[in-house]
């Protein structure tokens, strides 16, 4: 196929991942983790590629929830909306 007719990602940022092994216990904490900053970046495709993770996936729900039930303790005006919006969407994925 021509290269012509073939998407880039160039206009996606660079993303890196620093992940403890697949063997570590809290491999799928930052996987969890991982998966919601590439959301945020708007490179879902990156984190999934970095964790092996695929965004929604139920293995990684009660982390998600874990980590949105901590950003809804803080305090209203320290919250991380964004982080709250991409826990929900998750989770309903």
């Amino acid at each position: 196929m021509s290269r012509a007719f073939v998407k880039e990602d160039d206009d996606l940022p660079e993303m890196r991942f620093t992940l403890p092994s697949r063997r570590h216990k809290s491999y799928d904490v930052a996987s969890a983790n991982a998966l919601l900053e590439g959301a945020r970046a708007g490179n879902t495709s990156a984190a999934e590629a970095a964790t092996g993770y695929r965004w929604g996936d139920p293995h990684l729900k009660k982390h998600i929830e874990r980590i949105l039930e901590d950003e809804e303790e803080r305090a209203e005006d320290v919250q991380d909306r964004r982080l709250i919006q991409l826990a929900r969407r998750f989770l309903k994925a």
